[in-house]
């Protein structure tokens, strides 16, 4: 395997140049050859591959096809389409499926997700995969370890219309007449799924700032640009709400109607309220107002990662409503759920569109706008940000020493970092980096980057200014940690 090519979550990623056509096929074999280890796949299976909008997709797709045909398997060409699309093609098939997909990141990288029949790989499937060492047949690479042959079949357009049929068949006819949606299409593989969906349910929709070329949109890290025009085209069209995704439409951006981007960690409180969540599984890092809402008879909290959301959910079983969601804003159903006698299937992976159909409908439910149902949830806000270039053995040793420190019941360490500018320290989680809640409810959690070297920094207070000055007081003391 080439080193510089790193399993993420859910699969691989890394740069186009080193996303060569030989390292996607041998990855691909691995997988393969992983199910076939543990009998999740039998010869002769087909196997679901799609992509996103990115340059380099449709031929790193092709590379991941020839595996599929090298490994005595037929390719189902699902073409250019969600994720969570293709992950529900596969779960309804009980086929494996393959998404080529960089998600948020900029266009010089990429990356392949891999879906066992059920979806998702976990974490113990990543061991698997890469215990294998597939036997790779190099006639098949030019000098250049390009493929010399294409393997793509004529696309199939089952699993995007069974997507759209997913939510147009759960939501009421005209469900959302009368309201007037912006779609930030920008260079989302579900731009125009996202107008098919919400007008056939009766919405009036515009199209915004559609992309001939890939813009990398983070649903956790908003751009200054798309913060600027949601708020111009609110103001402009006047406009009930804004949508949009990620590259791969796995993560949700939604605005209220003045403009203003949802945080996703409280865009999945308003989406499990409506669906009648029981449980609900999402990271330590999402927002307090969770808990504090009241809502649910139970909240699991994860390391970060839709691996571990996962295996938590399927941990409490099909005996309530399970559901979960990350602080980018991708819902996962584990249990289906009926509302007015219609029933939406599980579909146990992050989803995009959920998000805004559901919090558009709560707000006609209650008769108001989306900001009037935010003020619904508990005042807490969150603020984020990160220190590039900290080394991962300096994290470590950060964090480590104050987990040390906590279990000697005394949290002098993590005082010291801060000199005394912070409230004592009343509480403390290691479940995924060092979280601390202060005495005055305040919360400072630290956590190194599993794959970059650097040190994030999460603050939630009462109010989005305060949060945010906490979190630059944080980071101010944390640079001088390299010194």
């Amino acid at each position: 395997m080439n080193n510089k090519v790193k399993f993420g979550t859910s699969g691989i990623r890394g740069l186009v140049s080193d996303m060569t056509d030989k390292v996607c096929y041998a990855y691909t074999l691995s997988f393969l050859q992983y199910l076939q280890s543990i009998d999740a796949i039998q010869d002769g299976h087909s196997v679901g591959i799609g992509g996103d909008l990115r340059s380099s997709t449709p031929r790193i797709m092709n590379a991941v096809a020839s595996a599929v045909v090298d490994a005595g398997y037929q390719p189902v060409n699902c073409g250019l389409l969600a994720t969570p699309a293709l992950t529900l093609y596969g779960i309804s098939q009980g086929i494996a499926t393959i998404m080529v997909t960089g998600s948020h990141i900029p266009d010089d990288r990429n990356g392949i997700k891999f879906n066992k029949p059920e979806g998702e790989v976990l974490k113990q499937d990543e061991h698997g995969i890469l215990a294998q060492d597939p036997a790779l047949n190099d006639a098949l690479f030019d000098d250049e370890n390009l493929l010399r042959n294409d393997y793509l079949l004529a696309i199939n357009n089952t699993a995007e219309q069974q997507y759209i049929t997913r939510y147009l068949d759960f939501f009421a006819e005209n469900a959302l007449a009368g309201l007037k949606v912006g779609v930030y299409q920008h260079s989302s593989v579900a731009r125009d799924v996202l107008l098919t969906i919400f007008s056939s349910l009766g919405a009036e929709v515009v199209p915004l700032g559609r992309s001939d070329h890939f813009i990398s949109v983070d649903t956790e890290a908003i751009r200054a640009e798309d913060i600027m025009l949601a708020k111009q085209w609110s103001e402009q069209y006047a406009l009930d709400c804004i949508i949009s995704t990620d590259g791969d439409a796995d993560r949700p951006l939604v605005s209220d109607e003045l403009g203003i981007w949802l945080r996703g960690d409280v865009a999945g409180i308003l989406v499990a309220r409506f669906l009648q969540i029981d449980a609900v599984v999402t990271p330590v890092s999402s927002n307090s107002a969770l808990e504090k809402c009241a809502s649910f008879s139970q909240v699991v909290r994860t390391k970060i990662g839709s691996p571990y959301v996962i295996s938590a959910m399927q941990a409490l079983g099909n005996a309530q409503h399970v559901g979960g969601y990350e602080a980018n804003g991708g819902f996962l159903l584990n249990t289906s759920v009926t509302i007015d006698n219609r029933q939406l299937a599980a579909l146990p992976t992050r989803d995009a569109v959920i998000v805004p159909l559901c919090i558009l409908l709560a707000a006609q439910q209650e008769n108001c706008t989306i900001s009037q149902l935010l003020q619904t949830l508990p005042e807490r806000y969150t603020f984020s940000d990160r220190i590039k270039d900290f080394p991962t053995e300096l994290s470590q040793s950060v964090l480590a020493k104050i987990q040390m420190d906590d279990l000697h019941n005394n949290a002098a360490v993590f005082a010291q970092l801060f000199a005394g500018e912070l409230e004592p320290a009343a509480g403390s989680d290691f479940t995924d980096g060092v979280r601390v809640t202060l005495a005055n409810d305040e919360v400072v959690h630290l956590r190194a980057s599993g794959n970059a070297p650097e040190l994030r920094c999460y603050t939630e207070a009462d109010s989005y200014s305060r949060a945010k000055a906490l979190n630059e007081l944080c980071i101010q003391h944390m640079r001088s940690w390299k010194a």
